[in-house]
């Protein structure tokens, strides 16, 4: 336990001597008793996300280059940051990810809410959180599946090509190449909100079409006449026939969206192969 805590003042303080290279071994065991205030915060978050069935990974406290390279980039200030310590979850798909996030926006009701899907930060997507716990920010990532291969991609890339890749730096060419595949993966997950759309609009729709058929048989046994049983059999032809026709554009829906799902799969796995590949020539 830190038996003196830093003032915000300190705290900016050892920022600055880190931003400007001008640390000393003691603000390096400063900035460690720093990051181990957020411990007791960290595992507050974990346990909540374990409780949730979610299994978080991840660290919990950046490093103290990944710290000093952001205090550089950025205009902000050590105090400021407000991922020095977070964990990330991975889940399958889009819904699953829009369901993790309104649960946890209920278990952190004053969390901020990052979303980088519809406006990426450099091809970069996925939600983030920050849950603040006895004053101390925890940041909570949550990603797609193929959200993460994306950044693993973009984080793969900085270490083996250009560090600044992450942050839009790096050749043209490949930066072109990252923000095509965050673009085809946004397209994929676009197609799994409108088949998760279709479904329950189909759902409806099969549940409209059983109550008829309970109701078109209901009526044969009052032996109505042959005009009003042939209007209901009319209607019930059509009823099937646009069943029929939505099975179908739902199973094409379905089938396009798994082989976006596939190309996108195989094309992020392939880059990280061919950089991990790189990295190991390098070597």
């Amino acid at each position: 336990m830190i038996k003196n805590a830093l003032s915000n003042t300190q705290i900016d303080l050892l920022g600055n001597r880190l931003k400007g290279g001008s640390h000393t071994e003691s603000d390096l065991r400063l900035l460690d008793d720093y990051r181990r205030s957020f411990g007791a915060a960290y595992e507050a978050v974990v346990r909540t996300l374990r409780q949730r069935g979610a299994v978080p990974t991840g660290r919990l406290a950046k490093s103290t280059k990944s710290i000093a390279e952001k205090l550089r980039r950025e205009s902000i200030r050590l105090s400021q940051m407000q991922d020095i310590a977070g964990c990330r979850i991975v889940v399958e798909n889009i819904l699953d990810q829009e369901k993790l996030v309104a649960s946890l926006k209920a278990d952190f009701p004053e969390a901020i809410l990052i979303d980088r899907r519809d406006n990426p930060s450099h091809g970069y997507r996925a939600v983030h959180l920050i849950a603040e716990i006895s004053g101390k920010p925890i940041e909570i990532q949550i990603r797609s599946s193929l959200q993460h291969l994306w950044a693993e991609v973009s984080e793969k890339s900085s270490d083996v090509l250009d560090p600044t890749i992450k942050y839009g730096g790096g050749s043209d060419s490949w930066r072109e190449r990252l923000t095509k595949k965050s673009q085809s993966v946004a397209a994929y997950e676009e197609s799994e909100k409108k088949i998760a759309v279709a479904v329950a609009s189909e759902e409806a729709a099969d549940a409209a079409y059983k109550k008829f058929e309970n109701a078109y048989a209901e009526l044969r046994k009052h032996h109505l006449p042959d005009h009003e049983l042939q209007e209901m059999q009319k209607a019930r032809e059509d009823l099937m026939s646009k069943k029929k026709l939505r099975e179908r554009t739902h199973q094409k829906l379905r089938g396009d969206s798994e082989r976006l799902r596939k190309k996108n799969t195989d094309l992020l796995t392939e880059a990280i192969t061919w950089l991990d590949r790189q990295k190991r020539q390098k070597q």
